[in-house]
């Protein structure tokens, strides 16, 4: 058996004893020389969290069912690299479909037409920290296609409606299909609204998908979101990939 010095790195001494191991099986080393900088250390470090496959792997994760934890365990690194990989996503994400805008109008995306025949609009329930702490998708969907055009993150109060209703100008929308919530009633005029379960489907079974695919939206889970922030960063990184085609 060859046995192989170990030398601590930080100040080159070979004073060292074994000191546990991480969590990922490697031997953890203790450093006894009291002026040393790093008390222990490993040997052959790797940082696993700046490798481009487990980036990729830690967004894929949390669009398909996962929540930090788990990405965390799966992929053999920290939560706080998970989250702090998420959060980078947050200045790269959109609110609104740019790709329909083009598709409806590519010379001018700004004239105000009438270009989507009909659209459906809902909010879906969350909460962050505790159920008492209500977070809300507000979101609207091509009556056609199915695809989202637009969604924003808010109380259900009117304000968050009406942010929601201004980024949905562009579009030029006919008709507004949505349930009998007060906000839309409001807001919208009569001739171009309609009220009732039948012409929401297609938003309704998007939410079932959206509860499906994001762990923290599930509802029989006790995995949910501490932070607003990370809350909507998720969500909105599963709207941007699935819906708006942007890979972030």
């Amino acid at each position: 058996m060859v046995l192989i010095p170990v030398c601590c790195p930080h100040c080159r001494q070979g004073d060292v004893v074994k000191r546990g191991q991480t969590a990922n099986d490697k031997q953890r080393y203790l450093c006894k020389n009291n002026e040393c900088s790093a008390q222990t250390f490993i040997l052959d470090y790797e940082d696993r969290g700046r490798i481009p496959e487990v980036k990729k792997q830690i967004i894929d994760m949390a669009l398909n069912g996962s929540g930090i934890r788990d990405t965390a365990r799966v992929l053999g690194i920290s939560s706080s690299t998970v989250i702090s990989e998420l959060k980078k996503k947050e200045p790269l994400l959109e609110s609104v479909n740019h790709a329909v805008l083009e598709c409806l109008n590519p010379d001018d995306v700004i004239v105000s037409i009438q270009r989507v025949e009909g659209a459906e609009v809902d909010e879906m329930w969350s909460f962050v920290g505790s159920k008492n702490q209500q977070r809300w998708l507000w979101h609207a969907l091509d009556h056609a296609t199915g695809k989202i055009l637009a969604y924003v993150f808010d109380d259900r109060k009117d304000a968050a409606f009406l942010k929601l209703k201004a980024l949905l100008k562009p579009f030029g929308i006919a008709r507004f299909y949505t349930d009998d919530w007060g906000a839309y009633q409001r807001h919208l005029p009569t001739h171009r609204h309609t009220i009732g379960k039948q012409q929401t489907q297609t938003i309704e079974r998007k939410h079932l998908t959206l509860r499906t695919r994001i762990k923290r939206l599930a509802r029989k889970t006790i995995c949910f979101s501490k932070l607003a922030k990370m809350h909507d960063i998720v969500i909105g990184l599963f709207i941007n990939r699935y819906e708006f085609g942007i890979l972030v």
